[in-house]
């Protein structure tokens, strides 16, 4: 079955909340990203509008999208840059390694529902323990996402570990990403891409969101078309924006072809409602952020 998600189909997903309720009710999520800073100015302008601006809107985005509470969690080498663009969400440094890259502290996951992984994560070795610490062992809803993906792509057991892990496992590649993890050329995807998005999703029991103008979503069976955005999304940040919406909404609903395709329509009309406030030229993914309250506005009217 293939279709393009509307907002009818948004509208059914979406209930209004008892009365008698807490924040556990919603779901503790968790956000794993961020690397060292370096010094240097070019390296370190780039660096800390990576890590400590859009790691916090991740946070943000997971609480608007209506999980109970969202940690965020980065190496320590970070955590005092982080910590005051961070108000609603929870901080949990991890471990470092000499180089200021986080190494594994299994107390990062306790009592969490969602986790995404890999936003401005960096290449590191230690980064493999993590993952496959990760898909072993929880039982969660996770999203690998930017080098979350580019570290599962170097691990030689890679399809193993998703064949076989409890996680609920949520992929979100552009087509560089789809093709470090697949083996397919760029080309080839291109020529291809609902069914080797299908194909790859239904072989690896993953639910596949392929990034594009027209974004993919796929557990190997179901396909779903979301074709919201702007050209303004194109901008540092965007993609990541998405990770954190999603992990907000599995806080409280369970993946599905159907969920994720949710969080990209809401990813999308707010990037869309924020081209319309900003323009698409000076946009960004902060104004994203902002929007997503609006698009629940619509969605729950």
């Amino acid at each position: 079955m293939e279709r393009t998600i509307t907002l009818d189909d948004i509208k059914s997903i979406f209930t209004k909340r008892p009365k008698e309720c807490n924040k556990g009710d919603f779901g503790y999520v968790g956000v794993m990203g961020g690397c060292p800073l370096y010094s240097g100015a070019v390296k370190l302008a780039n660096m800390a509008n990576n890590a400590i601006l859009t790691l916090p809107l991740l946070t943000k985005a997971s609480l608007r999208s209506g999980c109970g509470v969202s940690r965020l969690i980065v190496p320590k080498s970070i955590a005092d840059s982080v910590a005051p663009y961070l108000l609603e969400s929870t901080l949990y440094p991890m471990p470092c390694d000499k180089n200021g890259y986080m190494m594994l502290d299994k107390g990062a996951f306790l009592k969490l529902k969602a986790l995404s992984i890999g936003m401005g994560f960096g290449q590191s070795d230690s980064y493999k323990e993590i993952l496959e610490y990760v898909l072993k062992t929880l039982n969660l809803n996770l999203i690998i996402d930017a080098d979350g993906l580019n570290t599962l792509s170097t691990m030689p057991d890679k399809f193993k570990l998703l064949n076989d892990t409890s996680c609920k496992v949520v992929l979100t590649p552009h087509l560089m990403e789809f093709s470090r993890l697949s083996g397919y050329s760029i080309d080839e995807i291109k020529a291809d891409k609902i069914n080797l998005a299908k194909e790859f999703a239904n072989k690896y029991r993953v639910i596949l969101l392929l990034k594009g103008a027209e974004t993919i979503i796929t557990d190997g069976e179901t396909l779903i078309i979301c074709d919201r955005g702007t050209p303004g999304m194109a901008t540092a940040g965007s993609g990541d924006v998405l990770s954190g919406i999603l992990t907000g909404l599995f806080g409280y609903l369970e993946p599905s072809t159907m969920t994720v395709a949710a969080g990209a329509y809401i990813n999308g009309v707010a990037g869309e409602l924020a081209a319309n406030e900003f323009t698409e030229i000076s946009m960004t993914a902060g104004d994203t952020v902002e929007m997503i309250p609006r698009v629940f506005k619509e969605i729950l009217s």
